[in-house]
């Protein structure tokens, strides 16, 4: 059963956000914990759809897991890991990808490991090749099975000479977590340096690992034989951060985000700025605010870190709607991340998109045939509209178009914004926002031609 949002917009958007645990790290030190011989205390955990699936996927393996109800705490206890049964681990995984990331670990602790047909947004084709390359390099074995693919190390884990040829996230973890109980020394070129990337290693540090950051993107590990569990606070979560801040843009309002970090926004705060944004940095987060006054248009393009990140692009382009001439907005990083933008058009917005790569950026994308950069005229005069969240950062772009559009707007598929956004309804609720939910029940399924 699923659930329509029915929005009344033209409400600011005003008052206080707590924003915990990046969802782009939690999820990867949960599954640190698998390498450690004793339990580890993992704080600032948010309640997310990503942490359920990883809680099941940790515990289907053996690992007791525990959550403290008053602050939320995990302590997570791999003393008893084994291996677990292929079916049990494809219907805990859902839509995550983050099975993959169990390989490194279990391989150490069992052997062997499985992961299914993985899941996520459909933003791009984020192939697990590049996970699967990694693996067999460390000298692991890969075989394809029904419903998934097998990875076993019969001869042990070896450390190896690796360069990924883009910096992708993904692939920089999996060589962290495979790694540090890998024999021998790994060195990484071409390795991903996000905030969260730099947390997950202090993580694999507190349990023993000896990792190096070195100058242009090379990670070098040296193996170690045993790890212990760890104690640790997560990073907070930028991406929820940056897009409460534009929430407060795009609607007029004026939003606290208790716990965002100035930090790791940089890039985002000097892009908010130049729009026409304004902020307040303390001790324990920012105000984001309209000051009132025009918004202005900017050339924006996404990049790995330290560059503008992609999960901030899309909220933002909905506050480029109200900003007064053209906007470019150039996405490098994934190549069908403009798909979102279909709504904001039904709501009223001017925005085309293009194959063509407008910007300076050196872009994979270019004459490969993908709408990678889009064109935002303004300001437009949002209007309600019936809308179907197709990701996460776009389905929260849709709602923040919902809350600053005149009328009324129906929005559904919002479960899928509980993956990275934690009680998104009541943060909403205390901000102001004219808002009710129904459930919507699910359409029946109808019975298969010759079915007995």
């Amino acid at each position: 059963m699923g659930s329509v949002l029915t929005i009344r917009g033209g409400v600011p958007l005003t008052g206080k956000v707590p924003v915990r645990g990046a969802k782009n790290l939690v999820p990867k030190a949960m599954v640190a914990a698998l390498l450690g011989n004793s339990p580890s205390l993992l704080r600032n955990v948010p309640e997310i759809k990503d942490v359920e699936v990883v809680t099941s996927l940790l515990q289907l393996h053996g690992v007791e897991v525990t959550k403290d109800p008053v602050t939320g705490d995990l302590t997570m206890d791999p003393q008893n890991a084994k291996t677990a049964a292929s079916k049990d681990i494809d219907a805990h995984a859902g839509d995550s990808r983050i099975p993959i990331l169990l390989c490194g670990p279990l391989m150490h602790s069992l052997g062997e490991a499985f992961i299914p047909d993985l899941g996520g947004c459909k933003i791009g084709d984020r192939p697990i090749d590049y996970h699967l390359q990694m693996l067999r390099n460390f000298g692991a074995v890969v075989e394809k099975r029904p419903g998934g693919i097998s990875i076993s190390a019969p001869k042990g884990l070896t450390g190896a000479k690796l360069e990924l040829p883009y910096p992708s996230v993904g692939a920089t973890e999996q060589v962290l977590l495979t790694a540090v109980k890998a024999a021998g020394i790994t060195e990484l070129r071409g390795a991903a340096v996000e905030p969260e990337i730099l947390d997950l290693i202090a993580v694999l540090q507190k349990m023993g690992a000896i990792i190096t950051v070195q100058t242009d993107r090379v990670i070098r590990i040296e193996g170690v034989t045993e790890l212990t569990g760890y104690n640790h606070r997560a990073l907070p979560d930028r991406n929820e951060a940056a897009s409460w801040a534009s929430a407060a843009l795009v609607t007029k309002g004026d939003i606290y985000v208790e716990g965002a970090s100035q930090q790791d926004l940089t890039a985002f705060l000097n892009t908010y700025r130049k729009i026409g944004g304004a902020f307040d940095v303390d001790d324990g987060g920012i105000r984001f605010y309209h000051p009132g006054g025009a918004l202005h248009p900017l050339v924006l393009e996404t990049d790995v870190h330290p560059g503008f990140m992609t999960d901030w692009q899309q909220p933002l382009v909905v506050a480029l709607t109200q900003a007064q001439g053209v906007s470019i907005v150039h996405e490098t990083v994934y190549e069908n991340r403009f798909g979102f933008t279909d709504a904001l058009i039904r709501m009223g917005a001017n925005i085309q998109v293009h194959r063509e790569c407008l910007g300076s950026v050196p872009c994979r994308f270019g004459q490969r045939n993908f709408l990678h950069s889009a064109v935002i005229s303004g300001p437009a005069k949002l209007k309600g509209a019936e809308i179907d969240i197709p990701d996460l950062r776009g389905g929260f772009s849709h709602l923040i178009a919902a809350l600053a559009a005149e009328g009324t707007s129906r929005v559904t598929g919002i479960e899928l914004i509980n993956r990275g956004y934690e009680h998104f309804l009541d943060k909403l609720e205390g901000l102001g926002a004219d808002f009710d939910v129904a459930a919507v029940p699910a359409a029946p399924v109808a019975a298969a031609a010759g079915a007995e």
